[in-house]
């Protein structure tokens, strides 16, 4: 599932556009009024502009997405630490108290989540003296178990918003750590497509999946849901429409792709490019090529067709020896010459 073939140019602005998306998506499901355009505005802007809240919460899922994009080139461990990291990005700005495992409430002061509507209490977490054992049973779960990893990702993001770790945060880092499951086990597609953004299309029915009907205690039963088909049903379902969008997105850019990535070379890249597609089906190095259109360095060349996704360095001891047409190149000849 994480076999997306477009050129890294392509690629690479789909990643970063998908990423937008699920920081827009993400906390809009929390209330952020800010809309796609506003948010994409955001991430744009210089970071030493002062951002107001709704703004600075964009901008920390984002910076988050690229966190764990760098832990999961990494095959970094599902871990408390994680956990930990993850929230303080999601909250960075953010008072002290907010940040990490909550503590104990004032005396009279019930913990929980409120309906903004009623006020009454729609989600009372467990006592925050029975979070570490919690925590650390989930983690021991996802490092253990044989499940299959889109039930692993599901149950990830369900106990982490029962859990209720924190303050504040904990949809959003629940989210994240999620995904960060599915990319983790190549259920990501290499970060193109955002899978908040369905969970974003109907708010509610995202929330009464999590409940399933249950009481709003924590101890009343949704710690151990008798139901959690509930849950698992609606998040497979949700990785599916995710799925088939990034699946026709591949399959609708392929013409597109060729033609954007071919744009950013000029004339005489163009023309080594063309020039390695007809003789060099196997490894080549810059000296036979120069050699060959009779020209003292194509280095520079190669590395503009390189960084383009066209052709692929063979690296021995930290040195690039010798080059080979991409995949990307191979499946496109026909197109590109």
């Amino acid at each position: 599932m994480s076999s997306v073939n477009l050129s890294k140019t392509v690629a690479n602005k789909l990643r970063k556009n998908s990423k937008k998306k699920s920081s827009y998506a993400s906390n809009k499901i929390e209330g952020n009024p800010l809309s796609e355009k506003q948010v994409d505005e955001v991430i744009e802007s210089d970071d030493r502009k002062h951002f107001l809240k709704p703004e600075q919460e964009v901008r920390n899922y984002f910076l988050a997405l690229n966190f764990l994009e760098e832990k999961v080139s990494r095959k970094e461990a599902f871990s408390k630490e994680l956990i930990l990291d993850v929230q303080k990005l999601v909250e960075k700005g953010a008072s002290k108290e907010k940040i990490g495992f909550r503590g104990p409430m004032p005396s009279s002061v019930l913990f929980a989540v409120y309906d903004s509507k009623t006020g009454n209490p729609d989600y009372i977490p467990p006592e925050y003296t029975d979070i570490p054992e919690l925590i650390d049973e989930l983690v021991e779960y996802v490092n253990t178990t044989d499940d299959h990893p889109l039930l692993v990702a599901a149950v990830v993001h369900y106990q982490l918003v029962t859990i209720h770790p924190f303050e504040d945060g904990n949809g959003r880092t629940a989210r994240l750590l999620s995904g960060y499951i599915l990319d983790l086990n190549g259920y990501g597609f290499n970060g193109i497509g955002s899978l908040e953004e369905y969970f974003a299309y109907d708010i509610d029915e995202y929330y009464e999946s999590i409940q399933m009907g249950l009481p709003a205690l924590h101890y009343s039963g949704r710690e151990n849901p008798p139901h959690p088909e509930i849950w698992i049903n609606y998040f497979l379902r949700m990785v599916l429409l995710y799925s088939n969008t990034v699946c026709d997105l591949q399959n609708s850019s392929n013409e597109a792709d060729v033609e954007g990535s071919l744009s950013y070379l000029k004339g005489k890249e163009k023309e080594l490019l063309l020039l390695l597609i007809k003789k060099y089906k196997r490894e080549f190095t810059p000296i036979e090529v120069s050699k060959e259109l009779k020209v003292t360095n194509i280095i520079n060349r190669l590395a503009v067709l390189s960084k383009n996704g066209f052709v692929v360095p063979i690296i021995v001891n930290q040195r690039i020896r010798t080059y080979e047409l991409s995949d990307f190149t191979k499946e496109h000849e026909k197109e590109i010459v």
